[in-house]
């Protein structure tokens, strides 16, 4: 009996080898047929997926809306209706605020240095002229530089690629009303998954039950309990550290001096939602803009964001979204960067939790794998 089923083990092995070999020399065959064919139905169901991101995302405030107004009201009907559309305006207000404080200000600051550095030129051409700085060590090394040239080439640099900035900006434009006609539908589909959640997940619960069998139907009910439950704790974890990480930055700067206190803390506040990613990108931004005003308070804020940002990965970040996770920092990186390539942004956000899904379903996996194998000994003893 033994013999019997140890051949049959190792049938199922060969076959699954077989199997996967076969598969993967298929897949190396026809990768440019199966990357296009991926891609197809990415763009076809984009709207959808949008729309599931935006689920998981509003989820959370409804959620804390829904309490309240049951809680301080006596209200009876429409508070599911009620809290989306609050959770609608805090999100949308959010976003509004940051673009209203920092976009104007990033502007500025751009085209401030772009005068600082035209100016520059003309001093150092200038400068070359004096027979007094043409004396000093760096004056004969800086002599050997035409500046006047150097101006000049940068501006037909700027005239040639004019029109390939025009034509950029065209594609963009037409890229931006796409993408705005599949988040609106996508935005659409999310309220109607959120004002029936309940009514939805019973249905797909009573189809899984009677379409599937049970050794696949309640594992496939606990994978999308798991997923469900780790990202509404990333999310609620990442949110309450991105305000915390914000508050503090803004309290920082004040204390420090350094300008534009409330416009960084709210768009470090904003871009923390990204892992690791996010508040870096905020403070090359908040440094470009505060180099205008004072190269150096930009240097202060520099070193003061990197302090911030070590206390923040040591101290608050483990203990407000670690904890909920339970994510190594190495697989935290790895879904960070994964998730930024397939998505973006938005990828960046929902690689962590969707890697903390991953691994916590391997976790429960392998220990289930060892017990059967540990179970197996004992019997064969």
């Amino acid at each position: 009996m033994g013999t019997s089923e140890e051949r049959r083990e190792t049938g199922r092995w060969l076959v699954g080898i077989v199997a996967c070999c076969c598969l993967i020399y298929l897949g190396m065959r026809y990768i440019n047929v199966i990357a296009r064919t991926v891609s197809f139905l990415l763009d076809l169901v984009r709207p959808i997926l949008i729309g599931m991101i935006l689920v998981l995302i509003l989820n959370v405030p409804m959620n804390m809306f829904e309490r309240l107004l049951k809680k301080k009201t006596s209200m009876k009907k429409g508070v599911r209706v009620l809290s989306i559309v609050l959770a609608l305006v805090l999100i949308a207000a959010i976003i509004v605020a940051v673009a209203v404080l920092v976009i104007p200000k990033l502007v500025s600051a751009i085209g401030l240095i772009v005068q600082i550095i035209s100016g520059g030129l003309d001093g150092l051409e200038a400068l070359d002229e004096n027979p007094v700085f043409r004396e000093n060590p760096l004056g004969k090394i800086l002599a050997d530089i035409d500046w006047s040239s150097l101006k000049t080439q940068l501006e037909k640099l700027l005239k040639a690629n004019s029109t390939d900035i025009v034509d950029s900006a065209v594609n963009a434009t037409g890229s931006l009303v796409g993408g705005i006609v599949n988040f609106v539908v996508a935005l659409v589909f999310a309220i109607y998954i959120l004002a029936g959640k309940e009514k939805l997940k019973h249905q797909t619960g009573r189809l899984v039950k009677a379409w599937l069998p049970d050794k696949i139907g309640e594992p496939l009910i606990h994978v999308f309990q798991v997923c469900s439950s780790t990202f509404q704790h990333f999310i609620g974890g990442q949110a309450t550290e991105a305000v915390i990480l914000g508050t503090l930055c803004m309290i920082g700067m004040l204390i420090l001096r350094i300008p534009y206190a409330a416009m960084v803390g709210a768009l470090v506040g904003v871009t923390a939602m990204i892992p690791i990613v996010g508040a870096y990108v905020s403070a090359a931004v908040a440094v470009v803009m505060i180099l205008t005003v004072s190269p150096f308070k930009a240097l202060v804020f520099l070193i003061f964001f990197v302090i911030l940002q070590q206390t923040e990965n040591n101290l608050i970040y483990p203990r407000v979204v670690g904890s909920k996770i339970n994510l190594p920092a190495m697989w935290v990186l790895a879904a960070v960067t994964v998730g930024g390539k397939l998505g973006g942004p938005i990828g960046m956000m929902l690689g962590v939790p969707a890697a903390s899904a991953l691994y916590s379903l391997l976790r429960e996996a392998t220990e289930w794998r060892e017990q059967k194998k540990a179970q197996s000994v004992v019997t064969s003893q």
